[in-house]
């Protein structure tokens, strides 16, 4: 069964064939990250706009490099949520126009959900439910519990920033410009993670909180503690104004810094992520999304969950990022379990942890 998947839920234009759920034909991916540095995060109607520009090309060179016609497609899957409105729906509209043109059926497929089903592409081994996979990328952090590829349960997620976006606003706190994640995990390489920061609790054990972490941070490079800050709230209501004494940060502090900003949101991803584990009697771990990327969260992760009995299942780095090669393997799982086309598609909004 040959499937072509469609993925546009951000920056990234990507097509792909999958056969059979598994074997990877082709896997093109636009880009359109130059586009959005100089503003510090991506700019959803310059995303849309280079979507609609680069479709019809990434598609065609998908179909070419692995041979194939549309005529030869059995199934058309396509990125239905969670994602930017704009972006959502030229990839939705796009793969609805050539599905109707060709009289192949059209599927919508959770984004969130495909990137944990990323860890099963291109694996020889046998992977088994039921599982607990763990999204954790720029625009979400999430725990899910699967018994199968049709029942996914959600367990916990972000409150507040994912653990990608956390990773930009630090870096871009201590000018590492973005994406934050590469620039930071490339500066903790040679700083001391001496510097005490923690993620906030939440009051469900299995949800995630990266906001203050991220103030804290801010603090740590102004030099402000928190009985400064409090004393300059003090001088304010007495109609005096006093700024704090702000010190820039060194290249070594900056590296402390990020290397104790990486270990303690690293801390909260493996104790939780093998909490869940624990919960729900899992003894399998599957990790998705672009910060599945960080090197220092596998080796953690990967030697943390050994000790626990937990096999963890990363996929391979180039299928980390956005992709379409998850989307459209996902879908030929789905459609073999019954699920079918629906030329109906409209971009789904609400919000999907």
């Amino acid at each position: 069964m040959y499937v072509l998947g469609i993925e546009t839920s951000c920056d990234e234009t990507a097509a792909s064939v999958v056969r059979d759920g598994k074997i990877i034909y082709s896997n093109v991916v636009a880009s359109s990250l130059e586009f959005h540095k100089k503003y510090g995060g991506v700019i959803p109607e310059i995303a849309s706009r280079m979507h609609l520009e680069v479709i019809t090309r990434v598609t065609e060179s998908a179909l070419s490099q692995a041979r194939l016609r549309l005529k030869d497609i059995d199934l058309i899957a396509v990125t239905e949520q969670p994602g930017l409105p704009g972006s959502l729906l030229v990839g939705i509209c796009f793969a609805k126009a050539i599905g109707l043109a060709s009289g192949v059926p059209v599927m919508g497929i959770n984004h969130l959900y495909a990137h944990i089903y990323s860890g099963f592409l291109n694996k020889k081994r046998r992977i088994s439910f039921p599982l607990v996979g763990l999204v954790v990328s720029g625009g979400h952090t999430s725990l899910f519990y699967l018994n199968d590829f049709k029942r996914i349960a959600l367990l916990g997620s972000a409150l507040d920033d994912a653990c990608g976006e956390a990773f930009d606003k630090v870096a871009k706190i201590i000018g590492l410009g973005y994406p934050g994640g590469p620039a930071i995990e490339k500066m903790a390489v040679k700083g001391k993670p001496g510097i005490k920061f923690n993620c906030s609790d939440t009051n469900r054990p299995l949800d995630f909180s990266f906001s203050g972490i991220k103030t804290a941070v801010l603090y740590q490079v102004k030099g402000i503690s928190r009985f400064g800050l409090w004393q300059e709230q003090a001088y304010s209501r007495r109609g005096r104004k006093r700024s704090p004494q702000v010190r820039q940060p060194s290249l070594q502090n900056k590296r402390d810094i990020a290397a104790s900003f990486q270990e303690a949101v690293i801390a909260t991803l493996v104790k939780k992520s093998l909490l869940a584990c624990k919960i729900k009697k899992s003894r399998t771990l599957m990790v998705g999304g672009g910060v599945a990327l960080n090197n220092r969260l596998r080796e953690r992760l990967s030697r943390e969950a050994g000790r626990a009995g937990v096999d963890v299942v990363f996929p391979d780095k180039r299928l980390c990022m956005d992709n379409a090669a998850m989307v459209a393997g996902l879908a030929c799982r789905l459609f073999r379990k019954g699920f079918t086309g629906n030329l109906d598609l409209t971009p789904n909004l609400a919000r999907s942890s």
